[in-house]
């Protein structure tokens, strides 16, 4: 996959920008909550075409008891999951606010990699680009970046349902 995802596909002449997304807002589109609201801010949003998300790693994380004592490193399933709900804002994003609060169910991640442990004081920044959608189900390609560093990436299909037919 091209290294250089936050330069691709953005709107002509454009590199930077997009809309912001504060915590509040998160909370509006995706049903998540803590502890297993994963994202902090969207810092670039280009409704159906990227996203950037932000997650700020802290030493109080639950997941960090268990995950290791005395040596803390975020799960891969967690960085993973920071990507989809990154993702899961840019469906909102692209759709319009009628479909804040949607669920989104994996369906299938692909080539994911884990290339250096996420530990407290980190800041993963999400980089999150729609591959493509057909009707609810969205495919999706990620790099989450660490000082600019990549630690993670994966291709990722979900399907967007209503909660009530859920």
């Amino acid at each position: 996959m091209d290294a250089d995802l936050t330069e691709r596909n953005l709107p002509a002449g454009q590199t930077s920008g997009g809309s912001v997304v504060d915590l509040a807002g998160i909370m509006k589109a995706i049903p998540h909550r803590y502890p297993f609201l994963l994202i902090d801010r969207v810092v670039e949003l280009f409704p159906d075409i990227s996203a950037v998300g932000i997650k700020n790693v802290t030493a109080n994380e639950a997941f960090f008891q268990g995950h290791f004592p005395g040596h803390p490193v975020m799960p891969g399933v967690l960085i993973i999951e920071s990507m989809a709900q990154t993702a899961a804002v840019l469906v909102v994003g692209t759709l319009g606010q009628e479909e804040a609060g949607k669920l989104v169910y994996f369906m299938s991640v692909e080539g994911a990699k884990f290339r250096r442990p996420v530990g407290p004081g980190d800041q993963v920044r999400l980089h999150v680009e729609k591959q493509r959608n057909r009707g609810n189900v969205w495919r999706f390609f990620s790099v989450a970046r660490v000082d600019g560093v990549a630690v993670a990436e994966a291709t990722f299909t979900a399907m967007i349902m209503d909660q009530r037919a859920a």
